[in-house]
């Protein structure tokens, strides 16, 4: 899919071995871009990364962990050191597959300060390390990976959301002076293995049928909108969270 502003760019994708990620990665490869996976899983990083290259794409596997001051100021580095620059980011990376499902009365402290830390502050995290590149290339886009759930209040993934909305305006607010713009995608129910591995079948059938446009999504529904967001298309949109859901919620 070409839209204006995408071919040649530098764009950070974060948790991009598996899912939703590598399809963006991999979406923003064929339109163009230069592409870093990151990904905390080092062996499906190097995967994508192979595929983008062997389908023509120019892509760079690097080993993250966005819960990490450390290894996020290190992944820009990688980034500008191969890549010369670094001009979006997207910042889907999340604990989600196999996540623990427990009441906030009674989940494991430690769990939870975890979950929120790559859940939550990896965003800002990577955003830290990625902006002083993009205010060297005069402005630059964020998308950040939210989700339905951040209205549903089932737990502390929809407090982590939720959360995510907020920062996705802060930064908006923040960054829209030095043109960065900083937008969310919300998926509803889409079909990966993390979602799997969390929802029962016996839940997401009724779920489903319950969708004004009733099946489950794919990683590919999601790709045209993120390439909208940080496309000159988009180039006064900012502050937005824009559900891609089959109208799961349906805000005023």
């Amino acid at each position: 899919m070409e839209l204006p502003g995408i071919r040649g760019k530098v764009a950070v994708v974060t948790g991009a071995g598996g899912g939703i990620g590598e399809a963006y990665a991999k979406g923003l490869a064929a339109a163009g871009a230069r592409v870093v996976v990151a990904e905390i899983d080092k062996d499906a990083g190097a995967r994508v990364a192979r595929e983008i290259a062997a389908s023509g794409g120019d892509a760079l596997a690097v080993e993250v962990d966005v819960g990490s001051p450390e290894s996020t100021r290190a992944l820009a580095e990688r980034a500008a050191a191969h890549f010369g620059a670094v001009d979006f980011l997207v910042n889907n990376a999340a604990i989600f597959g196999g996540m623990k499902l427990a009441p906030y009365i009674t989940v494991d402290w430690e769990y939870y300060t975890r979950f929120m830390n790559v859940n939550v502050n990896g965003a800002l995290l990577c955003a830290r390390a990625c902006v002083p590149l993009m205010k060297q290339r005069g402005g630059g886009a964020i998308v950040n990976q939210s989700s339905t759930a951040a209205w549903m209040s089932t737990g502390f993934y929809s407090l982590a959301k939720l959360a995510l909305n907020g920062l996705t305006q802060g930064l908006a607010r923040e960054l829209g002076p030095q043109n960065i713009r900083v937008n969310a995608i919300a998926p509803g129910p889409t079909e990966t293995g993390g979602l799997r591995s969390v929802v029962p079948e016996a839940f997401i059938k009724p779920m489903v049928a319950g969708l004004p446009l009733a099946r489950m999504g794919t990683p590919a529904d999601h790709v045209p909108t993120l390439l909208f967001l940080l496309s000159d298309a988009a180039a006064w949109v900012t502050g937005q969270v824009v559900n891609v859901d089959g109208g799961q919620v349906m805000r005023p």
